[in-house]
C-alpha cells in the first residue's frame, strides 16, 4: 500500500479547462487572424464519399439501390423477349465437323421439351410453352460466309461437335472468324456420343472436346450431349432464360434477321424484307446494308404482325391488324446513296489557286518544305501562292464540324494509339546506325589522300561498279536491315526517276509540304469525307441512333428502293440474310485506317497492296491496303511498310465507306491449291477500326547508297550514288548518313561521272556505306464491295497505276 500510494503521488495531473474558456480563446484567435487579413482554416468532416464512415442503415440502402438498378437494367434487356408479341431468341446452330447433322441436332433439342415442329433448312420459329419464350433457329451449313452472317445476328451460337470426327481446317476457320468478328453467348454440344463404345470412354471424349473448345473459348467447359434428353432440356432452359451478352458494335445500330423476302412482280413495286427489329430503333431516313447485296434506301416501313388463331376456338386464323399500317416513312432528311462529294460543286484549279503565276521549273530537291537552288539561280524563281476560296452549302455537308463535345468520354481510348512501345527501335533517318566514339588517334586508311581528282576511265569504272554491286547483293541476302535500298542505272537520270521523291531531315518532326502532292493525288481524293473532330462526330451519330424510329421487337415489312432484279436469281434461301441500319455518314467514303495484326499461324508475309478481303461490321470489301508504322508523330507522317511479317502489327489504309466506332475487322486472303488446305479463304490478320484521316501521310522511302572512294580524315570522296554532275547538284541539299551512324553533307561535285566530296562529323570506316533517304507519298487504293460467289476466285482488282506506283 505505501508503494502504491507513492506511485500514485508521482502521476502528472492534467488541468481541465471549462468549455467557455476554450471558446473564448478560439474566438480571440479568429478575431486576431481576421484583423491581420488571414483566411480562416476551415477544418471539418471530410467531404469525399469514400472517406466517410457510413452507417449501417446507409450501407443497406446503398446496396438496395444497386440491386434495384441492376434488376431494372436486367428487365430492360429482357423486355424484348417478354409478352405475347415478343421477339424470338435467335439461335444459330453451327456445325464444326463434316459428319454433324444440324437437322437432327435441332430435333433433339425440340423433343426434350416435347415440341412438335418441322425442321427446315431456312430459319424458323418454335414456341417454348414451358418457359413462355420463342426460339428462332438458324440452321447453318458448313460454309464460312453463312456461319459468320448467322453468328453476327444471333443471340446464342451453338457449336455442334462430333464424337468421332475431329474438327478440320474449315471448322477451326469458322471458330476463329466467328470469335474475332464479335459473338454473343456461346454454347457447345456434341452429337453421336452414345455411339462410342465402351461407355467408359465417353467421358474421355467429352474431356478432350472440352479441352479443344477451351483453347479458343476458355469459358466453354460444359459440353452438352445431344443424345441425352436431360442435357438437351438443360440446354433449352439456358437458351430460354439466359440473358444474351450481345455485341457492342451491333447493339449501337438497328439490325434484323430477314425472315422472308417478297420480290417485286412489276417494275413499280419494291422489294420487301420482313423481320423483327432489334438493337436500336429503325429509322426510315437511314440507309440499310443488306448482306452482301449492297446499300439501299428505305421507301417505307409497315407493320407485319404474325397470324394468330381466333380466341373463340373456331379454328379460323386472322391477323391482329392491317398489314399496310405504315409505321414510318422517310422525310427530307433521308440519306442519299452518294459516297463521294458531287463533282459539279467542286472548286476547279482556277478557284483553288486564285492568282497563280506560271508554273516554275524546280532546280533542286524538295527538303522538308523548301526547294533548294544554286546561289546564282535563286533570284530568278518564285514560288506560287495558292488562295483557297469558300465552298458551297451542299459541299459543306462533306466537311464535318469541328465541335467540341463534352461527352467525348464515350470510348475515348478505343481510337488512341497504344502501340508506341511496339515500334521498332531503329534510329531516325540521318542517323541510321549508332556511331561509336571517335578514336583519339587517326585510323589508318587503305586509300591514299587525293590532292587532285582525275576522271576515271569509263570501262574500268563500269567494271568496278558491277563488281561492287555484285558483292553488295551477296551480302544483302543475310542483311535485311535496309530493305528500301535501290540501285540506279548509270544511264538513268536520278532527278527524273525520283521526281516524286523528297528529302526529310526528320521523319517524325519535319513538315510535309502537301501542296507538292496535289498533282499526284487520286481524282476522287478531294471528294472524300473530311472529318476534323472524329470523336465528336462519332458521338453525335451514336446519340442520334438512340432517339426515334420503329421500336425494337416490332415485326415489320421494310420496302427498299431500286433493288437490282438480278439478286433474285442469285438468292439462296438457306443462306441467312441480315439487315443493318447504317449510322449517319456511314455510306460516305474517306481514307480508312485499321489496326492490323498478322496471324502467327499464317506463316507467309503479306505484301503491301496485295489483294485481301476485309469484313468490318456488316460489310465486306475487296481491298489492296497500304501498310504503315503505327504511332503518333508531330507531322502525321508514317513510314510505308512493304511487307507485314508474321506476328507484326501495322496500320492498314484504304479508301472506303466509314464505320463509326471501334469495330472488329477480319482480313482474309484467297487461297488456291495446297496453300489453303482446300479452303477458298484463309484468315491472315485481325484488326480494329480506328479514326480515319485524309491528312495522314504514308511516306514510302528509298535509299541511295554510295561507296567511299577516297578518305582523308573527315573529308570523303563518294562514288556510285549518282552518275552525272547534274544529279549531284539536284540532290546536294540532302543530308548524308552512314550505316555506322555518321552524319554529313555534300560539299562539292567532282568531275562529270557523279563523284562528289562530302564532309562528315567523324572519321568513317572504309567498309562503311554512305546513304541518302528519299520519300514520296503513296495514296490508298479504293475498295470495291465483295459479292461472294459472284466474284471469281483469284480475280484481281483493277486500280489506277498512278495511285500506287512502285520503285522496284
Amino acid at each position: 500500500m505505501p508503494s502504491a500510494v507513492a506511485s500514485h503521488s508521482h502521476r502528472p495531473t492534467t488541468k481541465v479547462l471549462p468549455k467557455s474558456f476554450k471558446s473564448k480563446k478560439a474566438t480571440k484567435g479568429a478575431l486576431r487572424d481576421q484583423a491581420k487579413g488571414k483566411v480562416p482554416n476551415e477544418t471539418g468532416q471530410r467531404k469525399t464519399p469514400h472517406q466517410q464512415v457510413m452507417s449501417k442503415f446507409d450501407r443497406r440502402n446503398q446496396a438496395k439501390q444497386r440491386q434495384l438498378a441492376k434488376h431494372k437494367e436486367h428487365q430492360k434487356e429482357t423486355s424484348i423477349f417478354s409478352g405475347r408479341d415478343s421477339a424470338p431468341r435467335i439461335v444459330a446452330v453451327v456445325p464444326l465437323c463434316a459428319d454433324v447433322n444440324v437437322t437432327t441436332a435441332i430435333q433433339s433439342l425440340n423433343k426434350s421439351l416435347d415440341i412438335e415442329s418441322e425442321v427446315t433448312e431456312t430459319s424458323f420459329r418454335v414456341p417454348v410453352d414451358r418457359f413462355k419464350q420463342k426460339l428462332q433457329y438458324v440452321p447453318v451449313k458448313r460454309d464460312l460466309t453463312a456461319s459468320m452472317d448467322a453468328a453476327r445476328v444471333a443471340d446464342y451460337v451453338v457449336f455442334v461437335l462430333s464424337s468421332e470426327v475431329e474438327v478440320d481446317a474449315l471448322g477451326e476457320l469458322i471458330i476463329r472468324s466467328v470469335e474475332n468478328q464479335g459473338m454473343s453467348t456461346l454454347f457447345t454440344a456434341v452429337q453421336n456420343l452414345d455411339a462410342i463404345q465402351p461407355a467408359k470412354a465417353r467421358s474421355d471424349v467429352v474431356k478432350s472436346l472440352a479441352s479443344f473448345m477451351t483453347h479458343f473459348h476458355p469459358g466453354q467447359e460444359k459440353i452438352y450431349n445431344l443424345d441425352s434428353r436431360q442435357e438437351c432440356s438443360n440446354l433449352m432452359r439456358s437458351l430460354c432464360t439466359t440473358t444474351p451478352k450481345g455485341i457492342h458494335w451491333r447493339d449501337q445500330r438497328s439490325w434484323m434477321l430477314v425472315d422472308g423476302i417478297q420480290w417485286p412482280s412489276t417494275e413499280n413495286e419494291s422489294t420487301v424484307l420482313t423481320g423483327v427489329v432489334r438493337g436500336k430503333g429503325l429509322k426510315a431516313d437511314r440507309l440499310v446494308q443488306v448482306g452482301d447485296w449492297g446499300t439501299f434506301q428505305i421507301e417505307k416501313i409497315t407493320a407485319a404482325p404474325l397470324l394468330v388463331k381466333n380466341r373463340k376456338g373456331d379454328g379460323m386464323i386472322i391477323e391482329e391488324s392491317e398489314t399496310d399500317n405504315i409505321l414510318e416513312i422517310p422525310d427530307e432528311d433521308q440519306d442519299d446513296l452518294a459516297d463521294l462529294a458531287p463533282e459539279e460543286v467542286m472548286m476547279d484549279d482556277a478557284e483553288m489557286e486564285g492568282n497563280v503565276e506560271e508554273p516554275i521549273k524546280q532546280k533542286g530537291v524538295l527538303l522538308d518544305d523548301h526547294h533548294y537552288f544554286s546561289e546564282e539561280e535563286r533570284e530568278e524563281y518564285t514560288m506560287p501562292k495558292k488562295l483557297p476560296k469558300g465552298t458551297s452549302s451542299y459541299q459543306a455537308a462533306w466537311f464535318l464540324d469541328d465541335v467540341s463535345d463534352s461527352e467525348s468520354e464515350l470510348d475515348d481510348q478505343e481510337m488512341e494509339d497504344a502501340q508506341d512501345e511496339n515500334l521498332p527501335a531503329a534510329p531516325e533517318d540521318g542517323m541510321e546506325g549508332i556511331a561509336h566514339r571517335e578514336p583519339t588517334e587517326a585510323a589508318m586508311s587503305e586509300y591514299p589522300q587525293s590532292e587532285m581528282f582525275v576522271e576515271p576511265n569509263e570501262d574500268d569504272d563500269a567494271a568496278q561498279l558491277e563488281a561492287y554491286r555484285s558483292r553488295k547483293r551477296d551480302e544483302a541476302e543475310d542483311d535485311k536491315e535496309f530493305p528500301d535500298e535501290i540501285e540506279l542505272h548509270p544511264n538513268v537520270l536520278a532527278r527524273e526517276r525520283l521526281a516524286k521523291y523528297r528529302g526529310l531531315k526528320s521523319l517524325r518532326t519535319s513538315p510535309w509540304n502537301t501542296d507538292e502532292d496535289r498533282p499526284f493525288q487520286p481524282d476522287e481524293w478531294s471528294r472524300l469525307l473530311q472529318i476534323s473532330d472524329y470523336q465528336s462526330s462519332r458521338n453525335r451519330s451514336l446519340r442520334e441512333a438512340l432517339v426515334g424510329g420503329v421500336a425494337p421487337g416490332t415485326r415489320v415489312h421494310i420496302h427498299l428502293k431500286d433493288v437490282p432484279r438480278d439478286l433474285e436469281k442469285s438468292y439462296t434461301p438457306s443462306q441467312p440474310i441480315t439487315l443493318f441500319s447504317l449510322l449517319r455518314h456511314e455510306n460516305k467514303k474517306t481514307s480508312l485506317n485499321f489496326d492490323i495484326t498478322h496471324k502467327e499461324d499464317f506463316e507467309k508475309s503479306i505484301k503491301g497492296k496485295e489483294e485481301l478481303i476485309v469484313q468490318c461490321g456488316p460489310r465486306r470489301f475487296v481491298i489492296n491496303p497500304l501498310f504503315s508504322l503505327p504511332g503518333n508523330t508531330e507531322n502525321d507522317v508514317h513510314k510505308y511498310c512493304r511487307y507485314l511479317h508474321p506476328g507484326q502489327s501495322a496500320i492498314a489504309t484504304f479508301m472506303g465507306p466509314i464505320t463509326w466506332g471501334s469495330v472488329p475487322t477480319l482480313f482474309f486472303k484467297r487461297t488456291t491449291g495446297e496453300d489453303g488446305n482446300g479452303l477458298p479463304l484463309q484468315l491472315v490478320a485481325t484488326g480494329t477500326a480506328r479514326a480515319p484521316s485524309t491528312s495522314r501521310v504514308i511516306a514510302k522511302r528509298v535509299i541511295l547508297t554510295g561507296h567511299p572512294y577516297h578518305i582523308h580524315k573527315k573529308v570523303v570522296t563518294i562514288r556510285y550514288m549518282f552518275f552525272n554532275r547534274e544529279d549531284v547538284e539536284w540532290f546536294k541539299a540532302l543530308p548524308l548518313w552512314t550505316k555506322r551512324g555518321r552524319a554529313g553533307y555534300i560539299k562539292e561535285t567532282l568531275g562529270t561521272h557523279g563523284y562528289f566530296k562530302a564532309n562528315f562529323d567523324g572519321r568513317i570506316n572504309p567498309q562503311d556505306a554512305v546513304g541518302v533517304s528519299l520519300y514520296k507519298r503513296v495514296w490508298p487504293r479504293n475498295a470495291i464491295p465483295f459479292t461472294g460467289p459472284l466474284l471469281e476466285a483469284g480475280a484481281s482488282v483493277s486500280q489506277d497505276e498512278s495511285m500506287g506506283e512502285d520503285i522496284q
